[in-house]
């Protein structure tokens, strides 16, 4: 009897972490970039009541007797589909991606980061102004240095392609590529788009960014490795998270129903345990 009730108990506990996962989906529904959750759960080891049984002719029966023990989070699984693209005209530093590409970001510890949040912003710096993230990160090109639009161009003059080339504006309505000078050699500069081979083992950090981890994969440049399948930079988009609310609210209502249902197990099991209890010989 008390298996029921230990193993009732770890299907509510696994229940709540995926109500736990799901309210974090429907909080995030309008979060730019956002990838939805879902909770995995396997089977805890089973004991076994009888490893071989006979028939009334004394034949073995082909199945053991065994009962599980319950259940438990195995994993919690982010989903990198594509979410939609939603324009935004008059904003002309924010940026969607339609693929497997990530941004690359540099945090405040100088670390490389990577997000799928294209709604950038420009930051006064030194010589001009930077892309930067919402939270004042700046926004790595394909060899991992900021993206710094020079004082004498106009920032609403800068312009990128499907490719992710960045153009600036003159102020005689032609386009010339940005430039930076690294190592004496001079190279345009693009929007550094990065893939992973397996992005679900990403380590989700806040804020819209992910790190690499040794599940994930190093990061793979897309720029230099022509086997990758290109993804496209759109500007003047954002991609919105991929958060269908209808299946949420379906999946809420079956883990709403599976926590009440284990919590009936409960029940159920301390009222066979105070019936054999008040047993009287």
């Amino acid at each position: 009897m008390m298996r029921s009730l230990w193993s009732a108990a770890s299907g509510m506990t696994a229940q709540q972490t995926n109500l736990d996962t799901i309210a974090n989906n429907l909080a995030n529904v309008n979060t730019v970039g956002y990838k939805k959750d879902t909770a995995e759960f396997k089977s805890l080891l089973y004991q076994t009541l009888q490893s071989q049984s006979t028939n009334n002719a004394g034949q073995n029966k082909p199945v053991p007797a065994q009962v599980g023990l319950g259940t438990r989070t195995a994993a919690i699984t982010t989903s990198y589909t594509q979410g939609n693209l939603q324009p935004y005209d008059g904003y002309n530093t924010y940026m969607a991606i339609e693929g497997s590409g990530f941004f690359k970001v540099r945090d405040s510890e100088g670390n490389t980061c990577y997000t799928r949040d294209g709604s950038f912003n420009l930051e006064p710096v030194e010589g001009g102004t930077m892309l930067c993230t919402a939270d004042g990160y700046p926004v790595l090109d394909q060899n991992n240095n900021p993206i710094i639009i020079p004082a004498q161009y106009k920032t609403d003059g800068l312009v990128v392609d499907t490719e992710g080339n960045l153009f600036l504006t003159t102020t005689d309505k032609k386009q010339v590529p940005l430039t930076r000078t690294q190592g004496g050699r001079t190279y345009n500069q693009k929007i550094g788009l990065v893939q992973f081979n397996n992005p679900a083992g990403l380590d989700s950090i806040g804020s819209n960014l992910y790190r690499e981890t040794v599940a994930s994969g190093n990061a793979r440049e897309e720029s230099t490795t022509p086997a990758l399948k290109q993804s496209k930079v759109h500007q003047k988009y954002l991609e919105m998270s991929n958060v269908q609310v209808a299946d949420e609210m379906v999946n809420m209502i079956v883990a709403q129903r599976a926590y009440e249902m284990n919590s009936k197990a409960i029940q159920a099991s301390d009222e066979m345990l105070q019936q054999a209890n008040n047993l009287r010989g």
